[in-house]
């Protein structure tokens, strides 16, 4: 693993590492800022999508790279915070007061939610996790007054001060609260919560014998976790304009488990990557099921053949099936993710010709403190 030499504090306490950083940034930032000028409506409304991943994909960075927590059921965080969303809307409650208070209030079931994790650990929390997003689907198919039922309901539009924000508007509101919740994360990456995050994530045995309160961080990486997917949550509500539980499903928290599987468990950049990568994987899957039948009749020169993959690639169940596909691969083959790969093609560029390939090669590591529990 290659690492960057720090000689003094300064360089923990500096917000970008390096002037080349603010610069890539920056340059990010004005493409963002100009997609609208460059790309139609259709890959805009991919990249607000792709923005609202991101967010979900960083408090789980936070929760499962930095806490070591497991969650399989952020659905229901970004559920509860839609619905906030559609309900503040519908009353005429401000953007500007129900944006930050559905955060404040995913953040809190956040909280209650992570209780439980200071006696459960690995599958265990995995699970309870999942039983809460049962019932929070439950809740949200049973609590007609307020949710619809199954039926679901219409979301009005993001207004700011009386005027519609409409698809622009929604647009850079996205690109704000991602910048916003990437400056949160990043500060307390470098703060001492982020340390003791590590701290529990590598031996909570030893983190508690140096004094790191353990329950105290834990419900704070829940909260804080949760708090961001509700904000996606609010987004995500607008975006769409009608909610429903059938929206909220346990396949929508295992895509967010996806996002920093293939992006990198334990990085922002990765989150970013893995929500691009789920966001764009959607449209080469129609493009594969559209062009695979006719490439097929074409090289085997049997109609039969060609409906025999038409009807593969249409059956149910198959796209789930290539997403395990996926994250075998990224795990066998890519543990760091697509951020690894990135970090591995630069240290190859900036080295080249004096690169090593064992730079990056994995080490074991056994903890001592691990056997006290």
């Amino acid at each position: 693993m290659a690492f960057r030499i720090r000689t003094g504090y300064e360089d923990d306490l500096r917000l970008f590492r390096t002037p080349q950083s603010i610069a890539s940034y920056a340059i990010l930032l004005l493409v963002l800022a100009a997609a609208p000028l460059l790309v139609g409506s259709y890959f805009l409304s991919q990249i607000v999508f792709v923005l609202i991943y991101t967010i979900v994909g960083i408090g789980l960075v936070l929760l499962s790279g930095y806490a070591g927590q497991t969650s399989i059921g952020h659905a229901a965080f970004l559920a509860i915070g839609a619905y906030t969303a559609a309900n503040a809307a519908k009353f005429g409650v401000p953007l500007y007061i129900y944006l930050p208070a559905a955060g404040l209030l995913t953040g809190l079931v956040g909280w209650l939610v992570g209780l439980p994790a200071l006696r459960l650990h690995g599958i265990y929390l995995a699970i309870a996790t999942f039983a809460f997003a049962i019932i929070v689907e439950e809740i949200l198919a049973r609590w007609e007054s307020v949710t619809h039922g199954n039926e679901g309901m219409m979301v009005k539009p993001a207004a700011l001060f009386g005027k519609p924000l409409g698809e622009m508007g929604l647009y850079y509101l996205c690109i704000f609260v991602t910048v916003v919740v990437v400056l949160v994360a990043v500060n307390v990456i470098r703060s001492p919560t982020g340390r003791a995050f590590l701290a529990l994530r590598d031996s909570e045995t030893a983190a508690k014998s140096m004094g790191v309160d353990s329950a105290r961080y834990k419900t704070f990486a829940f909260a804080l976790s949760a708090g961001m997917t509700g904000l996606a949550g609010v987004l995500y509500a607008h975006k769409l304009s009608f909610i429903s539980p059938e929206m909220f499903t346990l396949s929508l928290s295992i895509e967010f488990v996806m996002i920093i599987i293939i992006g990198g468990i334990a990085s922002l950049r990765g989150a970013a990557l893995g929500a691009v990568f789920m966001i764009m994987v959607d449209p080469v899957l129609v493009l594969v099921k559209d062009k695979l039948p006719g490439v097929i009749g074409a090289v085997t020169g049997s109609p039969l053949a060609q409906d025999k993959a038409s009807v593969l690639l249409a059956t149910p169940g198959v796209k789930s099936l290539i997403f395990g596909l996926i994250i075998i691969f990224f795990i066998i083959y890519e543990p760091m993710g697509l951020d690894g790969r990135w970090m591995k093609i630069k240290t190859w560029v900036t080295q080249f010709p004096f690169y090593r390939p064992a730079t990056f090669r994995r080490q074991k590591m056994y903890l001592k403190s691990e056997r006290g529990r």
